[in-house]
């Protein structure tokens, strides 16, 4: 037999990059040892492209003879045998020698590199003083150095460099010495940065070429692990790492891309069938014989990913990460298992488990030859899972083989094992350094005898360790394995720990993961009965153990037995009274595979202190059907990744610019885990819970759960109640679900009475219907509903309501109430007794059971006030409204508002409720006073403001005046002269009265309408002497002031003089025409005597500017308030606030009123400077003061002409 030839091993560590010498060999061999040894003591900061940190590293060199072999040759790419710089070395000091001789070996080792393209060399002139002794003819010290950078360096002066007796102890020698190492490190980081740059971009060439046809994973595969040697011989571990997983990754992906149907050329050679499942070798630092097979394309799947797991192995050692290598230990091997399938390859059944348990061993072995017996036995949990994989497939190979058989191997048992023997092949040498058994001799000889196995497979076993150290090693896989959702492998080890927990008698633990596997579909439903019945039989010791204390029981999460799936109200609106019953009907999903009978089940349920009606908007999670759907997992628990692709688009010609994956469930998998654990882990031991000393609970008695869908009926208490947790017993067994998702509420209430008076007409149909306005001075109907919530009306209960006379409520015999349900049916209708006094309105209530609706109607006049009404600008300085009558009027859209007061005495309380009700004034009047010459005549106009049509009859302004019938749609205006024979009176007390209806009505429905006004006068005489007013003289202008009533007490501001009550008042006179020129004083300030008919005249005078008829000059009238009066209007939600308030120095007009009813603020503006105490005005209301001479004029005749005209004819 011939002998095996041995492979060349490469040792990255032992690599440096390498160095060429050329020139004097002795003269380097005497410095060669102080090279290496103090180059690499200085680190260097290397920078590299590509926005890459900068690392420090130290620089080793091989320092090799030059020889022109070790130049590269075109197309090789290998950095290890790759030359980065190359030194001449000379110590010649005589011209004479240097031009015969050395200058012609530069010539010649130049021309070399310069062929090769070798660009990164160095010169180096060792000058020595013993020399210098023996020469006679010497040239100064720099002449050689001077002639070589001349000759060889004229652009390149710092390639050539001088060293001074570098093997003596000097300040000189070594401070040149330092220098030519710093330039050294420096040279060969350079060159070594630009090649390696190179190197990658030709890399990354390649790779974007994996699409064309021919390209080829392995040659790739053998570029880029040239760049991880570059980084292992640099010490740079983990850049080198990252060169592998990316290798690994790639291939990966081309893998499921053959799944998905998308397979590339070259994927063919790893689809060859398996014919050796040696294992992983993880002892070599490079599997030669492997990387051989990789290089020429003969590697098979398992052969790339062993070779490809061991060079990661390596490197993670290094870098003093052992416990990573058993975590992708782990998962390679179940990734190569899944990608034999993908890729359809053919394996020998069991070969498969035999790698799988030769390379769990090899990782294990590797770890424990690289770490003391403290650090495994304090980072056990990392070796668990290979030691339980070990054991799994060591099994599996004894099913196979027929070595766990009764009987013993058969015949084709025995030619299987023989098989799986041949495809281990010869035990390599690398793995006979063991001092214990290697994995390759303990697989062969678990497989040779019965025997044999049973006693590997019982040390397999016992590696776990005790049963106490098992089960925590399974809870870790378990873990990783909720994490990432295997299902299988979690059914398995759940098994196993039901093992070790049974052993331990731990009964919680193992009655919880008993529920866990009795629910698990994984399992065969003997095995889920098996564990459903181990639960039961733990329950039904309760009844027969009476030694055991009553409280003993377990308590097992409820979601490993049952799955909750919706609550359902009955009503749907989860809100009843509490004369009506509230169903709760609970729908769940049993997991058990037989009937399982409880004891019985409760809810248990948290008051909540809110009034009735306040849990509606807390009712998100309820659909408009009453039902809550609970989610199918906790949001504690661990989700798995929800993928989907992201397209883009070229926005251009539309074709596709990336693509890539979104997990749409990000914010489940990124959050911070709850330091609580949760209750699917079987090790978690939950309280029990002694629901019945709770004082609030839902519960039913003797109810079966049959495997699949359930129903549960609940009937709920009064009051408002959150369903905090469900509890189902069965004998020494509670099934707790400690907290419900989302959250459930409801609510079965005790409502007050409750009385609401609405506005209503009666339409053209006869069907009563919402009407937007009640019209005062018409009949008119209002709608009283009495919700009667716990109280029953009885016989004799009545409404008392308050009768005003400004709102009087009519009679009629035909009125009816309805009584309807709380589901708005109609259960009875009675008539309606309704008796009136003087003061009161009694209304008996027909017997009305409770929780029932009480409807009926009533017909009330709102009688038009005849005097103009009180505007809201009335209020007083302190904020307070004039309480002179119940009624207040307020403008709105053009209609006049008075609002009603009506007290309602109702028999299930012992306060008055005050119920306000709102009329619109259909009519807006206004009256003015015109003249023609010396005739005066009084207009007065009434608009329907209203969206109803009326008839308008009588218009009167004084006795026996009567205009003929006719129709108002809009405006009606009326006129009216003046005569008097005497003096003109003060003031002129006027009424207009009209009566009106609707349009459609007979005469007999016809209201009276009155209007009430007062004019004063105002005069302007000529000046003395003359009749009538000319242009530019002078006139009297006399203004009287007359209060025609006495106001209230809180309507204005007073002040006492000499025993006499008097107000301020603040008047103005302006033309804004500029008809008049108002000389000398046109404003100030007055006191007028409180009572009615108190009259003060302000005499000033006034120079008409114009001819002609001339109205009369404007004249306000302010209230005049001290700086010490600060009134505080409250706004009207109805009106438009404008700042009204200025001081007496302010020469622009008073703020006007933008809306109708606007309050006239007295405060300071918000916009306003402070400026000190200033006295206010405030602005009287519209209504308030009467123009006696509005629309009057004035003759003027212009000023005589004493001009002379002097006229000259020719």
């Amino acid at each position: 037999m011939e002998p095996h030839e041995e492979k060349p091993i490469i040792y990255t560590m032992e690599n440096k990059p390498i160095v060429t010498c050329a020139g004097d060999q002795n003269l380097f061999t005497a410095l060669y040892g102080s090279l290496t040894q103090q180059l690499p003591r200085e680190p260097m900061e290397w920078r590299r492209s590509y926005g890459r940190a900068p690392k420090m590293i130290y620089l080793e060199a091989n320092f090799v003879q030059f020889k022109e072999e070790l130049l590269p040759k075109e197309g090789n790419k290998a950095l290890l045998t790759f030359p980065f710089l190359h030194i001449y070395w000379t110590d010649c000091c005589d011209t004479e020698v240097y031009k015969a001789s050395v200058k012609e070996d530069m010539q010649r080792w130049q021309a070399a590199l310069r062929l090769h393209g070798s660009v990164d060399w160095l010169i180096a002139v060792v000058e020595s003083d013993n020399k210098k002794k023996n020469k006679t003819n010497i040239l100064p010290r720099t002449s050689i150095v001077d002639k070589i950078r001349n000759d060889f360096c004229n652009k390149q002066s710092d390639r050539c460099v001088s060293l001074c007796d570098p093997l003596k102890e000097s300040s000189r020698s070594q401070e040149s010495w330092s220098s030519f190492l710093m330039k050294l490190r420096t040279l060969l980081l350079m060159s070594f940065t630009r090649n390696l740059g190179r190197f990658e971009d030709d890399m990354r060439t390649l790779r974007e070429k994996r699409t064309e046809p021919g390209w080829s994973f392995c040659d790739y595969f053998m570029v880029q692990e040239e760049l991880a040697f570059v980084f292992e011989m640099l010490q740079q571990f983990e850049e080198a790492l990252v060169q592998y997983d990316e290798l690994d990754a790639l291939f990966t992906q081309y893998v499921l891309n053959f799944g998905a149907g998308d397979g590339a050329n070259w994927l063919g050679s790893f689809c060859q069938p398996v014919r050796s499942w040696n294992g992983l070798l993880l002892r070599r630092p490079i599997d030669m014989e492997k990387r051989d097979l990789i290089q020429r394309g003969e590697a098979s799947l398992l052969d790339l990913r062993s070779y490809l797991f061991s060079r990661q192995c390596t490197l993670l050692i290094f870098l003093q990460r052992p416990w990573e290598v058993t975590a992708r230990a782990l998962e390679l091997l179940h990734n190569c298992v899944q990608e034999l399938r993908l890729l359809e390859v053919s394996v020998v059944s069991g070969a498969l488990d035999c790698w799988v348990f030769l390379s769990c061993l090899e990782v294990l072995h590797r770890i424990e030859g690289c770490c003391d017996r403290s650090q495994l036995e304090a980072n056990s949990s990392h070796t668990v899972g290979l030691w339980t994989y070990a054991t799994e497939k060591l099994r599996s190979l004894g099913d196979l083989c027929g070595l766990v058989s009764e009987n013993g191997p058969n015949s084709e048992d025995l030619n299987k094992t023989v098989d799986l023997l041949a495809g281990l092949g010869a035990e390599r040498p690398e793995t006979g350094n063991y001092d214990e058994i290697t994995p390759y001799k303990k697989l062969k000889e678990a497989l040779s005898s019965v025997e044999a196995f049973e006693k590997h497979y019982l040390v397999s076993v016992r590696s776990l360790g005790d049963p106490q150290s098992a089960e925590n090693f399974l809870l870790d896989s378990l873990k990783s394995y909720v994490s990432e959702s295997w299902s299988l492998p979690l059914t398995h080890t759940r098994k196993q720990i039901a093992e070790c927990q049974k052993q331990l008698q731990k009964m919680d633990e193992y009655l919880q993961t008993s529920a866990l596997l009795a629910s698990d579909t994984n399992l065969s439903d003997e095995e889920r009965r098996h564990f459903c019945q181990e639960i039961l039989t733990f329950a039904s010791q309760t009844a027969e153990g009476k030694g055991q204390q009553k409280d003993a029981r377990v308590a097992l999460s409820m979601s490993s037995v049952t799955r909750l799936q919706e609550l359902c109200f009955r009503p749907s609106s989860a809100l009843v009274h509490v004369s009506a019953a509230l169903l709760l009907e609970l729908r769940l999903c049993s997991l058990m595979p037989v009937p399982v009978t409880l004891e019985h089940i409760s809810a248990s349920i948290h008051f909540t202190e809110e009034q009735p009606g306040s849990t509606a908007q807390k009712r998100a999670a309820q659909n408009p059907d009453g039902t809550v759907t609970f989610p199918a997992a906790s949001p504690a628990s661990a989700s798995a990744l929800e993928l989907c692709e992201m397209l883009e688009h070229s926005p251009s010609d539309n074709t596709l610019s990336s693509a890539g994956l979104a997990c749409r469930n990000m914010h489940l998998l990124m959050r911070r885990n709850d330091s609580a654990t949760s209750l699917d882990t079987p090790n978690t031991a939950l309280t029990a819970l002694a629901l019945e000393d709770g004082a609030q609970m839902l519960r039913a008695s003797d109810v079966t759960l049959s495997p699949g869908n359930n129903s549960i009926v609940f009937t709920a208490p009064p009051g408002v109640y959150t369903l905090r947790q469900l509890c189902a017993t069965l004998g020494r067994v509670q099934l707790v679900l400690p907290h419900l998702y989302p959250v459930v509420q409801y609510e079965v209430y005790s409502q007050e009475p409750q009385l609401s008076i609405q506005p209503l007409t009666v339409s053209h149909l006869v069907c009563v219907v919402v009407s937007e306005h009640l019209l005062a001075g018409l009949p008119q109907q209002v709608k009283f509903t009495i919700l009667t919530g716990h109280y029953s009306v009885k016989k004799g209960d009545a409404l008392q309501l308050s009768n005003t006379d400004s709102m009087p409520v009519l009679h009629s015999s035909t009125r009816s109430a309805r009584i309807l349900s709380s589901s708005a049916e109609l259960v009875a209708e009675s008539a309606l007794s309704i008796q009136s006094s003087e003061k009161v309105t009694s209304i008996s209530l027909p017997v009305t059971p409770p929780y029932h609706t009480l409807e009926f109607l009533l017909d009330v006049l709102c009688h038009i006030p005849s005097c103009p009404a009180r505007m809201e600008s009335e209020r007083l300085t302190n904020g307070q409204i004039s309480h002179r009558t119940r009624s207040r009027t307020r403008f709105n859209s053009g209609m006049t508002l008075i609002d009603q007061k009506v007290s309602v005495d109702c028999p299930w309380s012992i306060y008055s409720t005050l119920v306000s009700l709102t009329f619109h004034v259909p009519f807006k009047v206004k009256h003015s006073l015109l003249s023609v010459g010396r005739r005066k005549f009084i207009q007065v106009c009434l608009q329907n403001v209203s969206d109803t049509n009326f008839r308008l009859t009588n218009q009167t302004l004084t006795e026996n005046q009567h205009t003929p019938s006719l129709e108002l749609q809009q405006c009606v205006f009326s006129v009216w002269e003046l005569r008097w024979s005497g003096v003109s009176p003060v003031s002129l007390h006027c009424e207009f009265s009209a009566s009106f209806a609707p349009a459609d009505a007979p005469d007999a429905a016809l209201k009276p309408y009155r209007y009430h006004f007062t004019l004063e006068r105002v005069s302007i005489r000529p000046a003395e002497g003359e009749q009538d007013c000319r242009t530019g003289a002078l006139c009297r202008l006399e203004v009287s002031l007359t209060r025609l009533s006495e106001p209230s007490d809180s309507d204005e501001e007073y002040s006492d003089t000499d025993g006499l009550r008097t107000t301020r008042l603040l008047y103005e006179v302006i033309d804004n025409n500029s008809n008049w020129a108002v000389c000398g004083k046109s404003s100030g300030v007055v006191s007028m005597p409180v009572a009615a008919m108190a009259t003060h005249k302000v005499h000033m005078e006034v120079m008409p500017l114009f001819a002609g008829h001339l109205p009369f000059p404007s004249i306000r009238l302010f209230k005049y308030l001290p700086h010490h009066a600060s009134p505080v209007i409250p706004p009207d939600t109805d009106s438009c606030l404008e700042n009204d308030s200025l001081s007496l120095d302010d020469q622009a007009e008073t703020a006007s009123l933008r809306s109708r009813g606007s309050v006239q603020s007295l405060g300071s503006g918000e916009s306003a400077q402070p400026r000190g105490p200033m006295p206010k005005r405030q602005a009287f209301g519209p209504g308030q003061v009467f123009n006696g001479t509005q629309g009057q004029q004035v003759l003027v005749l212009p000023a005589a002409d004493h001009h002379l005209m002097e006229v000259n004819v020719t």
